[in-house]
């Protein structure tokens, strides 16, 4: 198969997924019931009505937490490939087991000294 035929299947595809979509949007415009009121038209928030503006300023500590969290959730992402491939590792293969295991104990210690700062200045603190 040539690169012009690859494109070509490709191309085909998109044309195909946007008439899919076009059809199924205006199924959709068809079938729905169109009762337009003013009811309808207003904001909805929690059943209760709307006052001043949509800003709002957050406290930057939730945003450290969250990002604290993400931080944490990434750390054991990398943990469960590096436990697989650490079990197929032995002496003679590059690099070896004890390499692998000294890499991840770096890393480990690296995010808990980040864990242990940032427990320092109180930002785990909830108030």
């Amino acid at each position: 198969m040539s690169f012009t035929e690859q494109y070509g299947a490709f191309a085909i595809l998109v044309i195909v997924g946007c008439v899919l979509y076009a059809i199924i949007m205006l199924g959709n415009r068809l079938m729905r019931p169109a009762v337009p009121s003013p009811l309808k038209l207003t904001t909805y928030e929690c059943g209760v009505e709307a006052v001043g503006t949509g800003w709002s300023q957050m406290n930057i500590r939730y945003y450290v937490f969250a990002f604290l969290f993400v931080i944490f959730d990434v750390e054991a992402i990398f943990l469960f490939p590096w436990a697989v491939v650490i079990g197929d590792l032995d002496g003679t293969t590059t690099p070896s087991a004890l390499y692998a295991l000294v890499a991840m104990f770096l890393f480990i210690a690296t995010l808990l000294e980040g864990l242990m700062y940032a427990w320092k200045k109180g930002v785990l603190k909830w108030e």
